[in-house]
């Protein structure tokens, strides 16, 4: 008999570094917990997170989301750049519970990968930790699986999972989109996390990269990797406010196909260009691809993060409650009566 013996680190998963893995970031984890003190408990809590949700509302609903941070991670890879796409990873899962006018609770992640290498993986995680702490809610679990035979060396892949609650009465009261309401946007720090597929074909070559270097003043990678947004502090700004009728995170499918999802039949909102500044690097992108406009805003958030439907009347206070929470708020569109070429929303310019 082959006295040979078999473990599971020669199958290429070291159990003993997962759990130094473990240890190594629980300091970023506990520094998210500051938002939700009181909340998190701790005991028999070994398999599962524990969040008291607490006897201060009246008819909670509790409201989930789920996304991961697409082929952004390829070239977070390449760049060997890893701390900003935790933050992507949590922006793009509390940005959809926002929209509910949910206060974002807490937090779970899932990290993938060949091997677990302690450097790569504690940049995502303190990414996650400070995603966490901009939109005030708590990282309470997580699970790292190594798994040689699916991930190649140096790859990973993360998803998310973000709770969090809202009263029952606040989602009942939401008056319905009218023709007249404002159009209000906060804006996107450039691609965030949606049509990297895309961009990383445009910027596929060396020559490409340097050009967008030259015009961008400064390295490609640092623009392509700008993390998405967190608009926790603006949407808690407005929370409850009388007069907001619809709530959009700008995401997969632009500017179209995200605002479509709140305009009923009948109506369309318009959007004009000219109303906010774009940024720099989607022009360039349309330039280098080459890349027709409609195909843009069907790719692409265009500079517009978020997006606030609201009663004309109330337009004004919004503003300014937003401003006041440091955004840089904006008026860019309005609702109006479907035209009859039957699309729920228009893009003026195109």
């Amino acid at each position: 008999m082959n006295e040979d013996r078999l473990t599971y680190r020669d199958a290429g998963v070291d159990v003993h570094s997962g759990d130094d893995f473990v240890h190594a970031i629980a300091q970023a984890v506990a520094s998210t917990h500051d938002s939700q003190s009181g909340r998190i408990l701790k005991g028999s809590a070994d398999f599962a997170g524990l969040f008291r949700l607490g006897g201060e509302y009246e008819d909670p609903v509790l409201v989930s989301g789920t996304d991961g941070v697409g082929t952004k991670l390829l070239l977070a890879q390449e760049f060997e750049r890893h701390d900003s796409v935790g933050i992507d990873l949590v922006a793009m899962c509390v940005n959809d519970i926002l929209t509910t006018g949910a206060e974002p609770l807490f937090f779970l992640d899932y990290i993938a990968t060949g091997r677990i290498d302690q450097n790569v993986l504690k940049a995502a995680v303190s990414g996650i930790a400070q995603g966490c702490r901009e939109a005030g809610c708590a990282l309470i679990g997580g699970e790292t699986a190594e798994m040689p035979d699916m991930y190649g060396p140096g790859v990973y892949d993360l998803a998310g999972f973000a709770v969090g609650v809202v009263e029952r009465r606040k989602l009942d009261d939401r008056p319905p989109v009218k023709a007249g309401d404002a159009i209000l946007a906060l804006p996107s720090s450039g691609i965030h996390s949606n049509g990297y597929s895309l961009v990383r074909k445009v910027f596929e070559s060396k020559g490409k990269r340097d050009f967008a270097a030259e015009r961008l003043g400064l390295p490609v990678e640092n623009v392509l990797l700008e993390p998405t947004r967190i608009y926790a502090n603006g949407a808690g700004s407005v929370r409850g406010e009388e007069g907001i009728s619809g709530i959009a995170h700008i995401t997969g499918g632009g500017i179209p196909g995200n605002v479509s999802r709140v305009i009923p039949d009948g109506l369309q909102a318009r959007f004009y260009p000219e109303k906010w500044e774009m940024p720099e690097i989607f022009p360039l992108i349309q330039e280098l691809g080459p890349v027709e406009s409609a195909e843009m805003y069907r790719t692409f958030n265009m500079g517009l993060g978020f997006v606030f439907l609201a009663r004309a009347e109330r337009a004004g206070y919004l503003l300014e409650c937003l401003r006041n929470a440091g955004e840089q708020a904006m008026v860019v569109g309005e609702v109006a009566p479907r035209t009859k070429d039957g699309h729920s929303v228009v893009i003026e310019s195109i």
